[in-house]
């Protein structure tokens, strides 16, 4: 049986930023703010990996990295075996990035939206239109949403519509930072449910970014839990778990995060 080839692979990678109110000309300069310090992982071709982490953990940093928004100050990337500095027009045809916030034209129809995207992409008139169509239906959206305002939409709508316009251009590796923070339990759901199918019909590589224990736990197949840009564990669900004491009752991955950072995860509502 041949190996699973490597979708990414991270080498010692780390990124800092200037502080806050930051003055260069000043000589007594703050220390930098370190997002991502020495991260090294590798993701198979096929997974859905999870990076678990409170605000401020050096999450989304670490999706931006990869999606080449961001440069490195050390260590490498490499998406399929493409460097993202060296190849980067090459990395940018195999991923797409739906983040938690996704801009739109609000008042445009999420059919003129994805229009407008898939010329930005190169593609156009009836074979776009014919693409968008096929992914609309894919997603489940509702054909009486499908021309009204994006500003009339919940949240949940909006972001299917993000993932249909990611899926454009056919991503191999899709990085979802914190897709459904902020929505309503149903639409969590929904979101987390087309994950799992973008996966297994799709055969898309998923990098998710979350703070939600449970997400985490229900679509990842491993995940990494950071701390102060590190990683301080590197597992599938179970086997994290088996890294705190039962104790009489199940652990649960939120008992894992506290033993591992001695913080107590709060989530946005």
């Amino acid at each position: 049986m041949s190996a699973v080839p490597i979708a990414l692979e991270m080498q010692n990678v780390s990124k800092s930023f200037a502080p806050s109110g930051w003055n260069p000309l000043k000589r007594a300069a703050r220390k930098p703010v370190v997002a991502v310090s020495d991260v090294s992982i590798q993701v198979r071709r096929g997974e859905i990996f999870g990076v678990l982490g409170p605000n401020g953990s050096g999450k989304s940093t670490f999706i931006r990295l990869i999606s080449t928004l961001l440069v490195p100050d050390t260590g490498h990337v490499t998406i399929f075996g493409h460097d993202i500095l060296r190849e980067e027009r090459a990395v940018q045809r195999l991923i797409n990035r739906v983040s938690v916030e996704a801009a739109f034209f609000k008042k445009l129809s999420p059919i003129e939206n994805l229009m407008y995207g898939a010329r930005l992409y190169g593609l156009g008139g009836a074979d776009a239109r014919a693409k968008i169509e096929a992914i609309l239906k894919r997603l489940d959206l509702r054909a009486n949403a499908l021309n009204q305002p994006m500003e009339e939409m919940s949240r949940g709508m909006q972001q299917k519509v993000a993932i249909a316009r990611a899926l454009l251009t056919a991503p191999i590796l899709l990085l979802l930072d914190e897709p459904t923070t902020g929505l309503d339990p149903r639409s969590k759901r929904e979101v987390q449910t087309l994950v799992r199918e973008l996966r297994d019909t799709h055969d898309a590589t998923i990098v998710l970014t979350t703070h939600d224990m449970g997400e985490a736990d229900a679509l990842c197949d491993r995940i990494a839990i950071v701390n102060d840009g590190k990683i301080v564990a590197l597992d599938t669900p179970a086997g994290l778990k088996q890294l705190v004491a039962r104790n009489g009752k199940e652990p649960t991955l939120e008992d894992v995060f506290m033993q591992l950072t001695g913080k107590q995860l709060v989530t946005e509502a």
